[in-house]
């Protein structure tokens, strides 16, 4: 298994990023992506992270309601991870934080076994307002959920 990327966290817990040398424009280093606690218990890997997008996978084992589907929760949870995750990378590269402001998904279909992947996408990076979609399909590449995120860009204390 390959080794996740790590961030510098404050001792109040707002991830930090360091202005690069000699950078006049106050340019930042961008936010590296730290699994937290339901992350891990729900298997969830990171792939790919950048401003313009966010890859990460989930198996289904694990994470099924009683029918033994997928459950929508766990869906929920994924959604919101990926997609406030390119949100503070975003937020990072402007010495910023970010708080989530709105979140809604629409489930087109579940599954029973095998892994997930969740794709996060920009809509609008803004100096106040972010949002991103978060699509989330199965290994055959069918859509899933479709999920919305909208972040609010704070400083950083």
């Amino acid at each position: 298994m390959a080794e996740q990327p790590t961030a510098t966290i404050a001792p109040e817990g707002v991830p930090t990023s360091a202005p690069r040398t000699g950078d006049a424009a106050g340019t930042y280093e961008p936010w590296r992506i730290v699994l937290g606690e339901l992350d891990e218990r729900m298997g969830v890997r990171v792939l790919e992270q950048s401003v313009e997008r966010v890859v990460a996978t989930m198996p289904v084992a694990g994470n099924r309601q009683s029918l033994g589907l997928l459950h929508g929760g766990a869906m929920l949870a994924l959604g919101e991870a990926v997609g406030s995750w390119a949100a503070l990378i975003h937020a990072s590269t402007r010495g910023m934080v970010c708080v989530g402001v709105d979140a809604n998904a629409t489930h087109h279909r579940s599954v029973r076994e095998g892994m997930v992947t969740a794709v996060a996408t920009p809509i609008r990076l803004g100096g106040t307002i972010t949002s991103h979609e978060v699509v989330i399909s199965d290994e055959d590449g069918n859509r899933l959920s479709t999920f919305r995120i909208t972040n609010l860009l704070r400083p950083a204390k």
